[in-house]
């Protein structure tokens, strides 16, 4: 309470200057001292699903074979894509998953991939993954170097009784013996997910806190067993469902300790995929916030009820039903997604899903073409420039400046990441170090060996002399002629699009003087790399 005190006089005994009606400044100051926070380093991660090419929402069928059963895996931008990486988190789950069967030697059902179904969960039947097509993801991964979670049925040998709940013990029979095939094969599994939706109310199936907490206990076993004579042993991931206080804090007392490695909740705060104001809530910092109760409910009950796990955002695509054609695969998303993993990591998220890698109309690559759109860009420039460190940020700018602070990837000083929601409002933003600003009484002002530098827009400690300027990096994105809805993001004025020798094209900064303002114009996002700026909570 007293450092939010201190900030608040630090931030308002800065002035906020109209130079014209359109051209604000803002003062931006990053507590340098200590991480608030720390992320995993394969923190960007994305979903492959089961849904078949016949999986229709709102008159249109927007999967083609994205399937982990189809997906055409010797396309080479699909590597490339991936690969660029190095590595990216791969999660293989989806609404189907708990309707998987896997096609081991011993299963005694035929095994048939998705077919329509209407009496069937989603409108489908049970589908089989063969293990020849299990064998060609497992290539296909090694390949690319992805870190793959695998998600498990986790309704097999349930019923469903008359008030929508299933009950029963999991049947692991199958499950088993396709995770001792996994390890026949060498195949490397990260970590084993268990079931999709199934924790509160779930969608579309519900399972108990209570069983769903026995049946967890029931797979520990199983993998401590099975890979007991591995180096590696994955973690166990759960439930994979959206947050409710009561039925994720009866499960984290069901399971006890070393049970549960990860806690996955799953977020769509946009709404329908058809809703006509999936845009204005995109832009709306008022209606991004929202969630950030989730984040703070969440992470409360985990220091109670399961210190000994860390939380995943395990699936996320803004919009459901497929996400929202024309908006969640164009540069307008990409204020939603950026603003989503600077917001989760605030809250000590480890790894942020999206859904989806292909498939659907939130796929960070084209379902037809598997060129990227505008959100793979976003997701490879997070990976790329925001370390695993995260740094709590104070500002006096309006909410529609979004602000997210990191140790930067790989190298000394910070990132910034800027997001500006405002149409016709550019910001003039000046940075400052929280190290150099100190209190006295109800007084800030920089400390007094700074004082020759008070016109500086960063103030640094322990800078060396230098006798050249000192540069930082930028990375301006902004939408193809202007038009948010564009599937071409373009970055510092250079629109990204594959190379003629069929590449992914390269990230290039700008470099601008250190001490000059870093101006964010409208409706744009900006990473801002400080290479020498002095962040003792990054050492």
């Amino acid at each position: 309470m007293e450092f939010c005190f201190s900030l608040f006089l630090l931030l308002i005994s800065f002035p906020v200057i109209l130079a014209q009606e359109d051209v604000v400044q803002a003062n931006i100051v990053v507590v340098a001292a200590t991480a608030v926070g720390e992320v995993d380093s394969k923190f960007i991660c994305a979903t492959i699903d089961w849904w078949p090419h016949d999986k229709c929402n709102y008159n249109q069928c927007p999967w083609g074979y994205t399937s982990a059963m189809n997906l055409n895996l010797s396309h080479p931008l699909l590597a490339k894509a991936i690969q660029a990486f190095k590595p990216l988190r791969i999660r293989i789950g989806g609404s189907l998953q708990d309707r998987v069967l896997y096609g081991v030697e011993s299963l005694k059902a035929p095994c048939h991939p998705f077919q329509r179904r209407k009496d069937g969960l989603f409108g489908f039947s049970r589908g089989c993954l063969k293990m020849s097509r299990w064998d060609q993801l497992n290539q296909f991964f090694s390949t690319t170097g992805a870190v793959v979670t695998f998600g498990l049925n986790a309704l097999s040998g349930r019923h469903r009784n008359n008030k929508g709940v299933w009950e029963g013990d999991w049947e692991s029979t199958n499950a088993y013996d396709f995770i001792k095939y996994t390890i026949s094969k060498g195949y490397q599994i990260d970590s084993w997910e268990f079931g999709n939706e199934l924790s509160g109310s779930g969608v579309g199936a519900r399972v108990s806190a209570d069983q769903y907490g026995k049946d967890l206990i029931n797979l520990k076993k199983i993998i401590d067993e099975l890979y007991k004579n591995s180096n590696l042993k994955p973690s166990l991931v759960a439930p994979g469902g959206f947050y409710e206080h009561n039925w994720f804090s009866k499960l984290l007392d069901v399971t006890g300790s070393n049970v549960v490695n990860t806690i996955t909740h799953h977020i769509y705060n946009l709404g329908a995929g058809n809703d006509p104001n999936l845009v204005s809530r995109i832009l709306n910092p008022y209606h991004l916030n929202k969630i950030a109760g989730t984040f703070i409910d969440l992470e409360q009950t985990m220091k109670v009820h399961g210190p000994w796990a860390s939380a995943w955002v395990g699936e996320s695509g803004g919009a459901y039903n497929s996400g929202g054609r024309d908006v969640s695969n164009t540069f307008v998303d990409s204020f939603w997604y950026l603003d989503q993993l600077g917001m989760a990591s605030k809250y000590n998220t480890k790894v942020y899903c999206r859904q989806t890698l292909i498939g659907g109309n939130y796929g960070l690559l084209d379902r037809t073409t598997f060129v990227p759109n505008p959100d793979y860009y976003s997701a490879l420039l997070w990976h790329q420039l925001m370390g695993d460190g995260v740094l709590a940020v104070g500002s006096d700018a309006s909410p529609y400046l979004r602000a997210y602070a990191h140790c930067s990837k790989g190298r000394a000083g910070i990132t910034l990441l800027l997001i500006n929601l405002r149409n016709q409002t550019e910001f003039i933003v000046n940075v400052k170090n929280s190290l150099n600003l100190a209190v006295h009484g109800n007084t800030i002002r920089e400390q007094s060996s700074f004082m020759h530098g008070v016109k500086r827009t960063i103030a640094w400690v322990g800078q060396k002399a230098s006798d050249g300027p000192l540069y930082r990096e930028e990375y301006h994105l902004t939408p193809h002629n202007g038009y948010l809805r564009s599937k071409i993001m373009v970055l510092n004025g250079v629109p990204l699009e594959i190379t003629e020798d069929g590449n992914i094209p390269k990230l290039n900064p700008v470099l601008v003087k250190e001490n000059s303002l870093v101006s964010v114009s409208p409706h744009s996002i900006k990473f801002v790399v400080f290479p020498n700026f002095d962040a003792p909570g990054c050492a």
